[in-house]
């Protein structure tokens, strides 16, 4: 007789549950039909004003009226920081190209003009810029180097007995530019026609004593830059932190330079 009382007992419960369940779909349903839903219609079909560019803008050129229009577009999904009002563009500098079509984002303007060779003005003290010849064509990778490769140096015809040298301190070392026999630095556009001055020195981000080192190797051998990696800033890092734990200086290297790497799981990733 209990068996079968607490059998009723459940299945009741287990009815009662499902009725609750019901009402809560229901109230729900109507919930997102008459309220969310509304409220999302409307923040799709909502206008706003944004500023877009009407015609090729240089790096570094200075922003007129002319070269932008204010324009009614769909606000929702817009990035937080996409530039609204004119004003607030005309006379500043493009900080990268912006193309017809382009909205503008906050980021892409400088309030002051753009300074050439801006990567030196990056260095802190802790790290020295260097330039060395390429000496020949092969010695600077056929004229294929860019910003931000890891390369490493070997200097051939070194000292008395014209050895080929692979210094340990020079394992990975950045480019920081690749520069033409005119001074200009060499930016890579693809292929282009007609035949393009091929670089005549590589300026490479080192510390202290790899600056010394290379202002040895300069003068005393020909040197060689090989191409070790070329891609991602945070897998170019794990190099460089592997070059620092052989300069193991607390007063050039931070912490978190020097911290533990290992460079061989980038072949895995």
């Amino acid at each position: 007789m209990k068996k079968v009382l607490l059998k009723k007992i459940s299945i009741k419960n287990i009815l009662k549950d499902r009725t609750i369940l019901g009402l809560m779909c229901i109230v729900l349903a109507l919930l997102i039909c008459f309220v969310l839903t509304p409220l999302f219609s409307k923040a799709i079909q909502e206008k706003t004003e944004i500023v877009r560019v009407v015609k090729d803008i240089k790096r570094g050129e200075v922003i007129s009226g002319d070269m932008l229009q204010t324009i009614s577009v769909g606000g929702y999904n817009l990035p937080a920081n996409v530039l609204k009002n004119k004003e607030h563009i005309i006379g500043k500098y493009a900080s990268a190209d912006l193309f017809q079509g382009d909205y503008i984002l906050k980021a892409k303007i400088s309030e002051t003009p753009l300074t050439e060779y801006g990567y030196l003005y990056g260095l802190d003290g802790t790290k020295r810029a260097i330039s060395v010849s390429i000496k020949s064509f092969a010695a600077g990778l056929s004229g294929k180097l860019e910003s931000g490769d890891i390369v490493s140096i070997i200097a051939s015809d070194y000292g008395e007995f014209r050895d080929t040298i692979v210094p340990i301190q020079l394992q990975y070392v950045e480019v920081l530019a690749v520069t033409t026999g005119k001074g200009e630095d060499r930016v890579y556009q693809g292929n282009t026609e007609g035949d393009q001055e091929l670089p005549s020195t590589v300026t490479l981000l080192v510390n202290k004593e790899q600056a010394k080192l290379l202002a040895e190797l300069e003068e005393k051998s020909k040197i060689h830059v090989v191409l070790v990696y070329r891609g991602e800033k945070n897998i170019a890092n794990k190099f460089l932190k592997e070059q620092a734990k052989i300069f193991y200086y607390e007063s050039e290297f931070p912490e978190e330079v020097i911290a533990d790497s290992d460079v061989e799981e980038t072949y895995d990733e």
